[in-house]
């Protein structure tokens, strides 16, 4: 099965803003039941200051005329607190739900950029993939908040209002209907003339969240290397690219404020100057006068809301684009419909004619033919980019073949589940991998259950189980980011130790001690020794103590196994690994 790729992020910022604001909308609304009653409780709420007017002219025109207008005082009063009742119901129901769907998206985005392969963030940067994430659902929340809370009740009020003023009188709502029709071409105007530039600003934001989630990850080297004064130049510089992109669009979106303004006003002018002359002719009273205004006072400040609201969802159109890029992004290696959980096996291990190529390049491996009986080691020998941490990814499915297939046990690993195959793979990087967390914790990120005792019997195996102690807390200690407190022979005791208790058949280490001191060496070769025993272990190292004692030595080049057999008979062979100990291809281990 070929590599799937993750979708452009360019290609998803193209896609029209009708079809974003659908699936924002899809995402907020999927829980129909509670929309259902906000959008319910919403209608009410809006049809409230529009009857609320209507009744105000009747008072009006009962004053003018001296009669009593109790029964419609009271009527006022009612509906008054119908509508206190609607605004409770949307404003609580409408929080709880944003929140929940918030909750849910960044669920589902956390999620996805988990399963998604290291390619995907080494192209887009952790901090733009940070972003991708945060902003995106912050803008998902704060929008779909304000529509539930604000603009459906706005809009919604428009719909009830102006059909209720035309039946009032025809002339003044025509005034009301331009003037809203001046705010719907204003705004469809200036969001056609930004979408692209907002796009651009987006692109830059990402750049920005990229470039600090890069310096801050390597302070360090910032630091030692005297870089503070360029990178502060280069961040400026993003940043000046930044205002140069943002502020056209905020000069479009200012006009339109200024045009919407200036088009209430006149429009409220006007309703006085035809109000006067109609009340001269007698077609209209005094109360509807007053009614026209107050709705022309509603109808601007919803129209603002709605003009304001359309800014907003403007600008927010590419963070919600690259949210959504990320959650159509494809994994690498995808399960089959069937997949079925693999049993507890032996370890024995067969590649079977696997290659595999990377998109756009020459490299991967090719032709890979061989069989590792269960409990034996095998280790892969090569130079920078032969192949053998991708043979080692293929393994645990990481990526998928191209033509061939890996079986364990004699079974297809791309027939049974992702979960239940790496269940029985333990991995020990040359990068321990470890979390900002408790020594403990990092030492159970295979065995989330195992005991205290099962987690220092791993961590003496590892010879951790010393230095663990003289840290504060001991085994409760926090080692920060990365284990930027530990040194480099104590993050890959830790990550060795974490091997020892996943417990698994198969074990994979991957430049294992090369962190490690001689005398440090010594002691975890005699662990990982015991650990080996009866397990099927792949090793890739370039340290003589490493591999000698392997069962059988992989030469790869360029992706091809060329030469196989133990480090004795290869060395005599005088071939391609002869030459490489000779070379000092391989080294005895260092001091420090």
């Amino acid at each position: 099965m070929a590599d799937t790729h993750a979708t452009d992020p360019a290609a998803a910022r193209a896609l029209p803003p009708a079809r974003i604001l659908r699936r924002a909308l899809s995402l907020l609304l999927a829980e129909p039941r509670q929309a259902a009653l906000i959008i319910a409780a919403g209608l009410a709420l809006a049809a409230v200051p529009v009857i609320e007017q209507v009744l105000l002219a009747k008072v009006v025109d009962a004053l003018v005329a001296r009669t009593p207008a109790f029964g419609v005082i009271a009527l006022w009063a009612v509906v008054g607190m119908a509508g206190i009742i609607a605004g409770v119901i949307v404003a609580v129901m409408a929080d709880r739900l944003a929140h929940r769907r918030r909750l849910a998206a960044l669920a589902a985005a956390y999620e996805r950029a988990l399963a998604l392969p290291s390619g995907y963030h080494a192209e887009r940067g952790s901090g733009s993939v940070v972003r991708a994430i945060l902003a995106g659902t912050d803008a998902l929340f704060w929008n779909g908040l304000s529509l539930l809370r604000e603009q459906f009740v706005a809009l919604a009020g428009l719909l009830v209002m102006l059909p209720v003023a035309w039946s009032m009188n025809p002339m003044m709502a025509s005034l009301l209907i331009a003037l809203g029709s001046v705010y719907v071409v204003a705004n469809l105007t200036i969001a056609r003339r930004t979408h692209g530039g907002q796009a651009e600003v987006e692109r830059h934001h990402g750049e920005v969240y990229g470039r600090v989630g890069d310096v801050i990850g390597n302070v360090t080297v910032v630091q030692i290397y005297g870089r503070f004064a360029s990178e502060m130049q280069a961040m400026r510089a993003i940043m000046t690219r930044l205002l140069a992109a943002q502020y056209p669009v905020l000069t479009w979106w200012g006009l339109l404020t200024v045009l919407t303004r200036t088009a209430a006003t006149i429009t409220v002018v006007i309703l006085y100057a035809v109000g006067s002359v109609l009340v001269a002719r007698e077609q209209i009273t005094v109360g509807e006068i007053v009614a026209f205004v107050g709705f022309a006072g509603l109808l601007i400040g919803k129209l603002d809301a709605l003009s304001g609201f359309a800014v907003r969802i403007a600008q927010s159109l590419p963070t919600l684009a690259s949210l959504f890029d990320l959650l159509d992004a494809r994994e690498a290696v995808a399960e089959a419909p069937d997949a079925r959980p693999l049993p507890r096996v032996t370890g024995s291990v067969r590649f079977e004619q696997v290659s595999f190529r990377f998109p756009g390049s020459e490299q991967g491996v090719f032709d890979l033919d061989f069989e590792i009986p269960a409990g034996a080691s095998f280790a892969l020998v090569g130079a920078t980019g032969a192949g053998k941490s991708t043979t080692l990814s293929l393994l645990q499915r990481l990526r998928s073949p191209d033509s061939g297939q890996i079986l364990i046990d004699g079974i297809d690993i791309a027939s049974v589940t992702l979960a239940s195959l790496r269940e029985q793979i333990a991995v020990v990087f040359q990068d321990a991998g470890l979390f900002n967390r408790s020594i403990a914790e990092n030492i159970a990120v295979g065995r989330p259950d195992a005991s205290a005792d099962d987690i220092e019997r791993a961590a003496r195996l590892a010879q951790a189980h010393e230095f663990i102690l003289s840290k504060p807390g001991g085994y409760d200690f926090v080692i920060g980011e990365r284990g930027a407190s530990l040194s480099g022979g104590e993050r890959q005791r830790l990550a060795i130790a974490r091997a020892i208790l996943r417990d698994a058949p198969l074990l994979l280490l991957d430049e294992a001690t090369s962190a490690l001191d001689v005398q440090t060496e010594a002691r975890i070769r005699e662990a990982l020794e015991a650990v080996r025993r009866n397990r099927t272990t792949l090793i890739i190292a370039h340290r003589l103590s490493t591999v000698a004692n392997a069962d059988r030595i992989l030469v790869v080049d360029r992706g091809r196994i060329i030469e196989s057999g133990r480090f004795d008979e290869l060395v005599s062979r005088g071939g391609v690994f002869a030459e490489m100990v000779a070379q000092g291809g391989f080294t005895e281990p260092s001091v420090g």
